[in-house]
């Protein structure tokens, strides 16, 4: 079977592996959808299964043959996984790094030690957003809560207060920043130019995180006053070692994979010339997998060396690393079987075909669907693949900078409303101490704000470039 790329969907020079019409690939769809809501919520069923048995129904509701429709979901597997489970390795390897060396806590302390009273929440904010750049959001949170419990609690701080901006900058990092993996997969899909939509991410990240954070928090303190948890305090990585990395360190090698890729977009930008020399240098040092892994092999020696680890204790953080992100890239590699299966069975051209009779913008397309899926399975990394894969089509005739808003729109609309069926939901909920309606009047309505205000953002910047 021929793989549909988006530029064979848009020119319609390939027949989907269905001809279904748009009647029941729209039913073919919900039906897929459906099938993966129900497999997650109901029975709790691992995302990676469900997905899994979700393509295959979707595949079949829409007509296809079975094998046809087996070879597009593990085609869409191998493409995704090959291109963002590398980064997400390497990523979780950094992420290690950074937090059994100490480096993570020496941050902290030193913005801590510079920060009180009423700038503590935008201290909270910043450590989070540095913390959240190399981390996973799970990973981030088990990371930042005990910092976040012995400020509130050694600061007579509110909870709410010290939390909520620490979220804020953890869930804006993981839902629009690459190198996470819910943006690089929609990176990925939409073939969008992934330095300036790390630079776009950023743009529309700062004023987000400020509203949703220490703005918000102030209201959410006052919803729920509840103390900190004391038997949630656990012992940090750093109390066990004799010596920590340096803060300049530590943070230099944090942005150093950051810095590549941004200059890798700005370079592209200035020499605009591919056979540049200059140009081919920073399309290496900038690619993501080189920027990632130059921060892992710098990170050796500023973090695990400077934390007086020998080889084999780095080679221990390494392999330790690697055995949680085994579910995440299971997913991850799911959720693009699913999107190559919607591209296949020609949902993509189905979407261009309805939306070319909407006056509703492409961008604000992209951020509802990733809000519906998002509200359907709890899971912003599965909202975003997915609606990456519907959407894909549309990004054809975007110019550049469109495309990275797209990513963007998909992105903030998968932050939109977490509740029970979010595993973050529960992570926030029980490390907090709170009850099921405390965390919907905090970390929900946070979430919420997010998604708004971040998907406004990025409406308003396609405006203007």
């Amino acid at each position: 079977m021929t793989r549909l790329s988006v530029e064979m969907l848009a020119a319609d020079t390939v027949e989907p592996i269905t001809s279904a019409g748009h009647a029941q690939l729209g039913i073919a769809v919900l039906a897929g959808i459906a099938v993966i809501v129900l497999l997650i919520t109901k029975f709790r069923l691992h995302a990676f299964l469900a997905l899994t048995i979700g393509s295959l129904a979707l595949g079949a509701f829409a007509g296809a043959p079975l094998d046809k429709a087996i070879v597009s979901f593990t085609t869409g597997l191998g493409s995704t996984v090959a291109g963002v489970g590398v980064l997400i390795a390497l990523g979780a390897i950094l992420g290690k790094l950074l937090a059994d060396s100490g480096g993570a806590d020496q941050i902290v302390d030193t913005i801590l030690a510079k920060a009180g009273g009423r700038a503590m929440p935008w201290a909270m904010v910043l450590i989070a957003s540095v913390i959240g750049l190399p981390l996973f959001f799970e990973v981030g949170i088990v990371l930042l809560i005990p910092v976040v419990l012995m400020v509130a609690k050694r600061g007579n701080y509110s909870l709410m207060r010290i939390g909520i901006p620490a979220l804020a900058g953890l869930s804006v990092m993981h839902g629009l920043i690459p190198p996470h993996p819910g943006p690089l997969v929609a990176i990925d899909a939409v073939k969008a130019n992934l330095g300036l939509t790390l630079a776009l991410g950023v743009l529309v990240a700062i004023p987000t995180v400020i509203i949703a954070g220490p703005v918000f928090s102030k209201y959410a303190a006052r919803w729920v006053d509840v103390p900190a948890p004391d038997k949630m305090i656990p012992a940090r990585a750093s109390e066990e070692l004799e010596k920590r990395p340096s803060f300049g360190a530590t943070l230099a090698t944090m942005l150093l994979p950051v810095v590549l890729m941004l200059s890798k977009a700005l370079v592209d930008i200035i020499v605009d010339d591919p056979t540049h020399k200059v140009q081919r240098v920073f399309d290496v040092i900038g690619a993501p997998l080189i920027a990632l892994l130059a921060a892992v092999i710098v990170g050796m020696f500023t973090l695990g060396r400077a934390a007086g680890f020998t080889k084999d204790r780095l080679s221990t953080t390494v392999e330790k690393s690697l055995a949680p992100i085994a579910g995440i890239l299971l997913i991850v590699g799911a959720g693009g079987g699913f999107k190559q299966t919607l591209i296949d069975s020609g949902v993509g051209q189905m979407i261009l075909d309805i939306s070319k009779d909407w006056s509703i913008p492409a961008l604000l397309l992209a951020w509802l669907i990733a809000v519906a899926i998002r509200l359907a399975t709890g899971s912003a990394t599965v909202a975003t693949i997915s609606a990456a894969g519907l959407v894909a089509p549309l990004a054809a005739d975007m110019s550049t900078a469109h495309t990275s808003l797209l990513v963007l729109a998909i992105g903030a609309g998968s932050l939109f409303f977490s509740h029970v069926n979010d595993a973050g939901f529960w992570l926030v909920k029980e490390y907090f101490g709170l009850n099921v309606g405390q965390t919907i009047k905090t970390w929900s309505v946070m979430e919420t704000i997010i998604s708004v205000v971040a998907g406004g953002l990025v409406l308003l910047l396609s405006l203007v470039i």
